[in-house]
């Protein structure tokens, strides 16, 4: 039983927010994509094969950075206990576990068209490089953003078979999503990470971080007006797109503090929520 404790730990199942942020972009390209006068068998386990998938890659993830970030996250308060770096899981153990995830998650991955399993295996140097960067680059918030979204080009291919200038867009805008709600969760650890010499966004715009966030936000509000236009929505798309935007200018940026670690976490947490508007903004273009 403890060491399926471990297990949950190690992957942050009971963490859900991870997994849905991976998820949330992957239903909105589906969404996007999938003709409703159709039947609505394939949107469900679509939908249920990208959930599935989501969990499974976010688990192994958290496993290949926990096992990079070793040495790091012993020195870490708000990391130092977790499996790896506490000692209660091996390094050689966590890696049987996640082959043993990413072999589950490929099952997924056979499920859809030649072109989706193609780009998805394209996409996985990214999914393991991506602890790394924080040793190399002020800029991991991006390289996360680049692979949390790819789910969005994958469920519109998975449908389509095929790429469009839309989904690129709406990808890019996705990026930048992420690179604004990580580098808010980066200021939990920032002053432990100066001290250890990890980099990222948080640090780089520690001194005028509200600017960076409304840039990135910005990026991403526009890339759903972009949206919303080529694929012909109407008005109440755009009208609806008042609450997400709010969301994010309003809760996420003007209420910040990012010297209180706990409204960090609320305001990170909260593009869960954020997650639903927009799937909920994106059928409101489809149906309405």
């Amino acid at each position: 039983m403890s060491q399926l404790n471990f297990f949950i730990e190690l992957t942050r199942l009971k963490k859900p927010i991870g997994f849905m942020l991976l998820f949330w972009p992957c239903i909105w390209g589906l969404t996007l994509v999938y003709d409703f006068n159709s039947s609505l068998n394939n949107y469900f386990f679509f939908s249920f094969l990208f959930l599935a998938g989501s969990i499974l890659m976010r688990s192994a993830g958290c496993i290949i950075n926990d096992i990079a970030d070793k040495n790091f996250d012993q020195k870490v308060e708000r990391t130092k206990n977790r499996p790896i770096a506490s000692g209660k899981v091996s390094v050689k153990l966590a890696l049987i576990y996640s082959i043993a995830l990413c072999g589950l998650a490929f099952l997924i991955l056979i499920n859809f068209n030649k072109f989706t399993i193609y780009m998805a295996l394209l996409s996985m140097p990214l999914a393991f490089t991506y602890p790394l960067m924080k040793r190399i680059t002020y800029w991991p918030q991006l390289f996360l953003g680049i692979t949390f979204n790819y789910g969005l080009v994958l469920a519109w291919i998975s449908v389509s078979n095929d790429i469009s200038f839309v989904s690129i867009a709406f990808y890019v805008g996705a990026i930048f999503w992420t690179l604004g709600y990580d580098t808010i969760y980066g200021f939990q650890d920032i002053k432990d990470d100066e001290i250890i010499g990890v980099k990222s966004t948080s640090i780089k715009f520690k001194n005028d971080p509200k600017k960076f966030l409304l840039f990135c936000y910005l990026v991403f509000i526009v890339s759903l007006i972009f949206v919303g236009m080529n694929m012909n929505f109407k008005l109440f798309y755009f009208m609806f797109l008042i609450i997400p935007t709010a969301q994010l200018f309003i809760f996420q940026i003007k209420n910040l503090n990012i010297s209180d670690t706990n409204d960090c976490l609320a305001k990170f947490k909260s593009n869960n929520f954020f997650g639903l508007i927009v799937l909920i903004n994106i059928f409101v273009g489809k149906l309405i």
